[in-house]
């Protein structure tokens, strides 16, 4: 680790476009932890560059080229264009520039034991439960999760072992530039079509992901998912397999019961043999596959039954993951991230297994290429809900290019015979929502962007 620490602290300030973004300011968090001066900046404020803010980072929101020259090394996000101001000053002051999942592929080089969370979704929840596993058994590990942990109070930790815990995204093929010596496959769906194009390149990309391991590595991938099954046949790691449906699985669940709250108890088998019986403090089906991975790579890696219940029993859930967030007339409110048809379903399904009476969901589109490719299971995902709210698309890295808005939509769930809201601003909305749900209702504001505001103008 020492060599590569060295190597990154040769360059004495490293400014960081696109801040913001939840990976971006673990990385910067990190770096300032070992004694790197850090500035970096992001057309938004947020509850992360108040953060950074208040940890000491200079962050700029908007753009500052004085920084740039003042910078020797600029990582900046995929999602950034090419024109981007900073990035422009950058080049043209022949600044080093890097990529932020190159740059992060050269930090997990510094660890001899990395282990990467990919999978269109689960990421972060498995993240962050194998963390709290290793943390519980005291591991001491480093971590760079997606969202805000509270158990971290933030979203990275800095331990003093040669493990590092993150999360692997697929996007742009980010995880290729990663050194991973144990990989997490949760699934493979459909998403990112604005550059896979379609799911053979998707399933590709985790081929060659796989491919990455060392002989004496560990790939702990879905038995039921079927663009997942076969990954074992481009490594020669040792392979580990978790499933609700496939009974081939090395690691599944049976006799599952939730309560009230929708969380779930249920025991464990493994290879056939009862292993342990296991409760979650988060809800949804989706979840008890998720802990199954986590518990397929936790057992390989000697953490005890005892610490992985421990952390099962502490997470409560990660940012912006089925998130209670307040209640306002005995109405409930909880916020999500999901931003594909699979990850609605799933939450739906989380949701409904909770004590209500009826739902209202606020539906925010993440990109326009997104909603195009998959516009009749958005409308299909969305049907789960008792009422249902959109607004418009929240454009992310793109422009309007494709013709499509959420009107489309809205149109698209009407024709399937269910009602629906279109409603442009969140004021509008807000007053809307106070009007029309009646208390034990549940409120949950559904989206990878802005949307996540309404639920605290709601209890305001």
């Amino acid at each position: 680790m020492p060599t590569i620490i060295d190597d990154i602290k040769k360059y004495n300030t490293i400014h960081f476009i696109g801040i913001g973004g939840v990976s971006m300011s673990g990385i910067a968090e990190t770096l300032k932890n070992l004694g790197v001066h850090v500035t970096g900046s992001d057309w938004c404020q947020s509850e992360i560059t108040d953060r950074l803010i208040s940890d000491g980072i200079d962050v700029t929101i908007g753009s500052d080229l004085e920084k740039i020259k003042n910078a020797d090394l600029v990582v900046y996000t995929a999602a950034i264009s090419k024109d981007d101001p900073e990035l422009v000053e950058a080049r043209r002051l022949n600044i080093k520039t890097c990529e932020r999942a190159v740059f992060l592929g050269k930090l997990t080089e510094a660890f001899k034991d990395t282990i990467g969370v990919s999978g269109t979704h689960g990421k972060t929840t498995t993240t962050s439960l194998v963390a709290l596993c290793f943390i519980k058994a005291g591991f001491d590990p480093n971590v760079q999760v997606g969202a805000i942990l509270k158990q971290l109070d933030g979203n990275y930790r800095i331990g003093n072992s040669d493990y590092l815990i993150l999360e692997a995204c697929e996007y742009v093929e980010s995880f290729l530039h990663f050194h991973p010596k144990a990989e997490i496959v949760l699934n493979i769906d459909n998403d990112h079509l604005d550059y896979f194009k379609n799911i053979d390149n998707i399933k590709n990309a985790f081929i060659k992901y796989v491919k990455l391991l060392p002989d004496d590595g560990l790939l702990v991938f879905n038995a039921d998912d079927k663009n997942s099954v076969g990954l074992n046949r481009y490594t020669r790691a040792k392979s580990v397999t978790f499933g609700l449906e496939n009974p081939d699985a090395n690691f599944t669940a049976k006799n599952i019961k939730f309560d009230k709250n929708g969380f779930a108890t249920f025991d464990v088998y493994q290879d056939g043999n009862f292993f342990d019986n296991f409760t979650l403090s988060i809800s949804g089906m989706h979840n008890v596959l998720n802990a199954l991975a986590c518990i397929g790579l936790c057992t390989n890696y000697g953490i005890p039954t005892s610490a992985i219940k421990e952390a099962f029993s502490s997470f409560t859930g990660a940012n912006r993951r089925l998130e209670y967030k307040g209640s306002f007339n005995n109405i409930d409110v909880y916020d999500d991230y999901a931003h594909h048809p699979t990850e609605i379903k799933a939450t739906a399904n989380a949701l409904n297994r909770k004590v209500f009476n009826e739902s209202w969901v606020v539906f925010q589109p993440h990109t326009y290429s997104r909603l195009k490719n998959l516009l009749d299971d958005f409308a299909e995902a969305l049907l789960d809900f008792d009422h249902i709210i959109l607004t418009d698309v929240y454009a992310a890295r793109e422009t309007n290019v494709f013709n499509i808005s959420s009107k489309d939509l809205a149109d698209k769930i009407i024709s399937l015979g269910k009602p629906v809201q279109y409603i442009h601003d969140f004021e509008t909305i807000v007053k809307f929502l106070k009007k029309s749900a009646h208390p034990e209702d549940v409120v949950l504001t559904l989206g990878a962007g802005t949307v996540t505001n309404i639920g605290p103008m709601l209890l305001k």
